[in-house]
């Protein structure tokens, strides 16, 4: 077979795992925004609005582009992002066919030979279609397919690169070859402007060009390589994409600053003189003149892009400028073609990277969503850092135990010790808007100087928040030290405290079992070995592990399998057994590629290498703590897509070891000389055959299993549970919320979709920052400005980070405007510490009462109950000691409106911690998925926690206004996640907690022989139920914790309550079924060795000690045979005697 029909079949192939890809992730679809940062991405692409750091221009620009195929129709513009990262990750799926047969065909196929037979074709591309389609099919891969994120883009752009440098392997020798390093080059400059991953690609390139340019290549000619590749990576990451920024500021400073020219004219003329620089680099290159104008133009060219502008000293970029400069006028002969790669190389990452100037334009525009507000270099450079997320440390640091050190003054004051860094510049906070564009000098970077015996090597266990997370991952005792707290003026410690310091087994037992083992083995085993389920795991036995389906590898790990409740075991769609099958084909293939011979080895390293950067480079660099809020393996899709790689390779090991045992049976048959060439025929050809035929059936039996828990079509749950939250507020109202998926649904439906644009979303989490509150000052939409006493100046430059409470033991409250003008005095400040200071935490807000009825805070009917002030602790709240700049704000706002006649109503969403509610939640009442504040107080809120209901308009809410996600869609087969499960439940949460607060009404009503309100009450609470039952089914989102038997407790009050017996019976087969469900928990329980069950969680350990028991009291109480139904429990395998122990010392405790 000629190569010409090779390129065909291979051609051919590869578009046909690109159509299969596009159509499995098309069909699987979520036809709009998903949980976590979608919204968000969506809302940055459909109106080029700025998302949070570091920002991501390239994929705005690309989602701007998609969603014209919206044409207009906004419900269709999530769809047409999604379809965009469904097309690109079919096109990372074409790429990485064609780069397992590039490899294959290297090992198998000689350089010179003009045909390729049908057995190695058959090894060839059988292994470019298992390694495809089982990556096609894998759980992180595919989840990041089917949803508005930035990882399609990024890992098609990982893709990408790698086929270019296999490409230009194959021309390596053409001149016109440096093209595709130039290509390359392009290509990360550009994904810089989507994800930073891409640039651990560059390890695997610098080794394909140094395998391929040197003829002997070594060992140490390996390592040489990586070391070039390790100093690109750096001078790309920690050069060129800050120092670009940083040189530009020297420009905006001096055309602001000295010449009084406007914000960003600086950076303007700085672009302009950067590219006409480079373009005389690239004219000088190529005319070859004049050999001093390339020496110049080159050393111009590389200083003022940036990239020898490494960390913050400048003895760095005047180090590595000297040495390129003693190389161009030192070198006996200057290589010209190396130097044009690299200035061409420099000009085309900038030319990628410089779409983040669609930042500053866009920022400047003040957008509805700008985050960070990075409309001029400086906040730019602060935002490309992620600053607002803080440092974490890598190579050597503090532990965990360490506290910030203080030293003491000449006055006895304790102040903190500060290593101060460079200057840090903002835009001058202007009283009026005709003062002249200037930036000040608002302080120094600075780091906290911590315990210094608490510093350690290559800390892994660092952040006293998880001190007790640690101990539980490590079983840490560690080393008792005397730690440094305060020092005198000359540094000398003066007073020690004791300490604890993990010692360095601990640590580096915390690295493997969390960081290598938790948060990437885990997820590598997901991919190519099997998934447990899909509820986020945290260590225990029963949550998110990997599994293999084979008990024997199982079971001793995790308990019996074969035990696990069918909501975590086959009934959890995100159960996914692969029986090991494409981790066998991995190590197949890796070991066949790594003993085929010295190209093999050499491939071997290049694949390696993208592996481990891809991989366990991140965790390194991640340094993660433990608890994480969601499951982190979309960050490593990188190394399962070259771990396919290998599987795809699998076919061609396979292939071998097949022909190796089938050559050994044919030596010991005799066989005629005639039969021996169709004998040596069939050994290649069958052997080759059934690897292919088993390598298309690996990933055939992995869809078969994944499929369900990837086929999002059909839920419309992140936008539907958004607009429930807008759409349970009175008009022109002001909600707080504090999480991503309490916010971002939020802005996608008002940005994308335009619904309740009239509501100002408030995130408590971004409060803490001024530039946030600037924009909650300016109007959106139909959404006034927010209304508050604090002006720009009052928090500007982190003037307000914390403030805090100057408690003088006062019992009579303040009024919170005082307290707050007080505050934003620029005296607040003076005092020994120099800190902002509040004159005490416990204030009140007056209320007009009848501003309040006019306004439709309260009913006239409830005005005789309403407070003439709303009184609450501060201290109550986030912090004891003070308040963020965030409470402060948040106080402002309610404090400003209620001042103002309530002139804008104010909710917390139903999903806000409490302590966030700044000790008002006696004063709030549930109107839906969120809580109103009122001036009506509540003591049963005080005693019980439970906050008060306004039924009537809840109900409302509820039966006329919610949206059920397509979850309401009948005989809806639809796939929810554990995400969006939990926002079904809190969704439930606010049903239920209505329904409860109707059967009080109820009650109370029966009580007053008030039995037309009381039937009225009582019907209401029976609709939700119902309508809970109808709109969110169990058999698609399984009821949390509780709830069932909060639902069986109603369904048995309603029924007592009106007589009816149905309703009685069913509250008793509702809680029945509850306790036959837990049972199943039980069971499991039971089946753990002592480890195995010190590693449950609190929740789990609390079900199986005494949940199960409380169940079975309310069954007796509420009429059911408890004696039969212990009968049926021990029947069905539960130790009943076992639970009974379990209550007697939860009875004892």
């Amino acid at each position: 077979m000629i190569m010409k029909r090779y390129n065909i079949v291979n051609n051919s192939l590869g578009w046909l795992c690109f159509v299969i890809a596009a159509v499995t992730y098309l069909l699987t679809l979520e036809p709009t925004a998903s949980f976590w940062d979608c919204p968000e991405f969506i809302t940055q692409g459909y109106k080029l609005e700025i998302g949070h750091p570091p920002g991501n221009p390239i994929f705005m620009l690309a989602a701007r582009f998609a969603v014209n195929f919206a044409f207009g129709d906004v419900t269709k513009v999530a769809l047409m992002v999604n379809a965009m990262s469904a097309l690109l990750s079919a096109g990372t799926i074409l790429l990485l066919f064609w780069t397992i047969t590039h490899f294959v065909k290297k090992l198998i196929v000689a350089d010179d030979a003009t045909e390729v037979s049908l057995q190695k074709m058959l090894v060839i591309m059988g292994s470019g279609l298992c390694g495809a389609l089982v990556y096609t099919w894998s759980d992180t891969f595919w989840f990041s397919a089917v949803e508005g994120e930035v990882y399609a883009f990024s890992s098609f752009c990982t893709a990408l690169v790698v086929w270019l440098i296999l490409k230009w392997e194959n021309r390596a020798d053409d001149p016109s070859s440096d093209r595709y390093l130039i290509l390359i080059a392009y290509i990360i400059g550009v994904s810089i402007a989507v994800h930073l991953l891409n640039l651990l690609c560059i390890p695997a390139i610098v080794l394909v060009i140094y395998y391929r340019k040197w003829k002997n290549t070594t060992a140490k000619g390996s390592l040489i390589a990586l070391g070039v590749s390790a100093v690109i990576v750096g001078l790309i990451l920690y050069g060129l994409v800050p120092g670009f920024i940083e040189i530009s500021q020297y420009f905006e400073l001096f055309f602001v600053n000295t010449l009084g020219w406007s914000f960003n004219s600086g950076v303007l003329v700085y672009a302009v003189i950067l590219v006409a620089v480079f373009v005389w680099a690239i004219a000088e290159l190529y005319k070859g003149r004049s050999l001093n104008g390339v020496r110049w133009s080159v050393l111009l060219a590389m200083v003022l892009s940036g990239i020898f502008f490494i960390g913050d000293s400048l003895w760095i970029p005047v180090l590595l400028t000297a040495l390129l400069a003693v190389y161009l006028w030192m070198a006996p002969r200057l290589r010209t073609r190396v130097l044009s790669i690299a200035v061409v190389s420099v000009l085309v990452i900038f030319v990628g990277y410089s779409s983040y100037a669609l930042l500053l334009i866009r920022s400047s525009a003040n957008p509805p969503m700008n985050q960070n507000t990075p409309d001029n270099v400086f906040d730019l450079a602060s935002y490309l850092n992620r600053e607002q997320y803080g440092d974490r440390p890598l190579l050597y640091g503090n532990s965990f135990d360490a506290d910030i050190i203080y030293r003491m003054d000449s006055n006895g004051n304790y102040l903190p010790v500060y290593e101060e860094g460079p200057a840090e510049y903002s835009k001058v906070a202007k009283a009026n808007p005709s003062e002249p564009d200037k930036y000040i000098v608002t302080g120094h970077k600075r780091s906290a100087v911590t315990t210094p015996e608490l510093n350690m090597l290559f800390p892994r266990m660092y952040s006293g928040a998880h001190a007790g997370a640690y101990r539980d991952w490590t079983g840490m005792t560690g080393t008792p030290v005397d730690g440094t707290l305060i020092v005198a003026d000359d540094g000398t410690p003066i007073h020690t405290q004791p300490k604890i310091k993990p010692t360095q087994a601990e640590n580096l037992r915390f690295f493997l079992a969390y960081q290598l083992n938790h948060m990437y083995w885990r997820y590598f085993m997901w991919n190519f070995a099997g998934r447990q389920n899909d509820i986020a795991g945290n260590g225990e036995p029963n949550h998110g592990n990997w599994i293999s389906g084979i008990p024997v590898i199982d079971n001793p790990r995790l308990g019996d399998q074969s035990l696990l409740p069918y909501e975590e075991g086959e009934g959890n769609k995100g159960h996914n057994v692969f029986y090991l099958l494409p981790l066998l084909m991995g190590i197949i293939g890796l070991v066949w590629q790594a003993f085929h011979s010295k190209r093999g080895i050499e491939q071997f390293w290049v694949v390696f290498f993208l592996f481990f950067m891809t991989g366990i480079a991140i965790v390194l660099y991640l340094n993660q703590t433990p608890s994480q809020p969601r499951e982190r393996d979309y960050a490593f899709a990188g190394s399962f897509y070259s771990f396919a790689i290998w599987v795809g390779m699998g076919v061609a090991g396979l292939t071998a070891a097949l022909r190796y045992l089938i050559g050994r049976a044919n030596k010991s048959n005799k066989t005629n000389e005639a039969n021996k060439t169709n004998e040596a025929y069939k050994s290649a050809l069958i052997p080759a055959g059934i690897a292919a035929v088993v390598g298309i059936l690996v990933p055939i039996q992995m869809v078969s299993q994944t499929w369900d828990d990837h086929d999002r079509s059909g839920r419309y749950t992140a936008r539907d549970f958004g607009m429930n939250y807008l759409n349970s507020l009175d008009p022109n109202a002001i909600i707080f919320t504090n999480g991503d998926n309490d916010t971002f649904p939020l802005w996608y439906a008002q940005e994308v979709e335009g619904v309740r644009t009239d509501v100002k979303v408030v995130n408590q989490s971004y409060l803490t920052t001024p530039w946030y509150v600037n924009m909650m000052k300016e109007p959106s939409y139909q959404a006034r400005g927010i209304d508050m006493l604090a002006r720009p100046t009052d928090y500007a430059y982190d003037r307000l980070q914390f403030a805090y409470f100057d408690n003088k033991g006062d019992s009579v409250p303040v009024d919170a405007l005082t307290a707050l003008r007080a505050l934003y005095s620029p005296t607040s400040a003076n005092n020994p510490q120099g800190l902002p200071m509040i004159p005490t935490s416990l204030v009140s807000i007056p209320v007009d009462v009848n501003a309040a009825v006019k306004a439709g805070r309260i009913t006239p009917a409830e005005a005789q109950h309403a407070e003439n002030a709303i009184v609450t602790n501060l201290a109550n709240g986030q912090w004891k000691e003070g308040m963020s700049l965030g409470n402060t704000i948040s106080l402002d706002m309610l404090a400003t409106s209620v001042r103002n006649g309530w002139n804008r109503p104010v909710y917390f969403a139903l999903t806000v911690p409490d302590e966030y509610y700044l000790g008002m939640s006696p004063y709030m009442r549930l109107t839906g998925m969120a809580y109103e504040v009122t001036p009506l107080f509540n003591e049963t809120t005080l005693a019980t926690g439970a906050i008060d209901v306004d039924t009537d308009r809840a109900y409302r809410n509820i039966t006329e206004r919610y949206r059920w996600g397509g979850l309401d869609v009948p005989d809806a087969d639809i796939y929810l996640d554990e995400t969006v499960r939990r926002m079904v439940t809190s969704t439930r949460l606010s049903i239920l907690n209505t329904a409860e607060a109707l059967v009080r009404e109820g009650l109370d009503a029966q009580d007053a022989n008030d039995t037309k309100r009381a039937s009225e009450r009582f019907t209401k609470a029976l609709n939700l139920l119902n309508l809970m039952e109808k709109k969110l089914p169990v058999r698609l989102s399984p009821l949390a914790f509780q709830d069932a038997q909060t639902i069986a407790l109603l369904y048995n009050e309603i029924g007592r309550s009106t007589g009816n017996k149905k309703l009685v019976e069913k509250g008793l087969q509702t809680m029945r079924d509850e306790i036959m469900r837990y049972a199943g928990n039980v069971r499991y329980y039971q089946s753990l060795n002592p480890t195995q069950y010190a590693a449950l969680q609190n929740l789990d350990k609390y079900i199986d000690q005494t949940y199960l028991i409380t169940l079975l009291s309310y069954y007796r109480e509420m009429g059911g045979d408890a004696e039969k139904l212990l009968a049926e429990l021990q029947s069905s395998g539960v130790d009943v005697g076992r639970l009974a122990r379990n209550a007697d010392r939860a009875n004892a405790d």
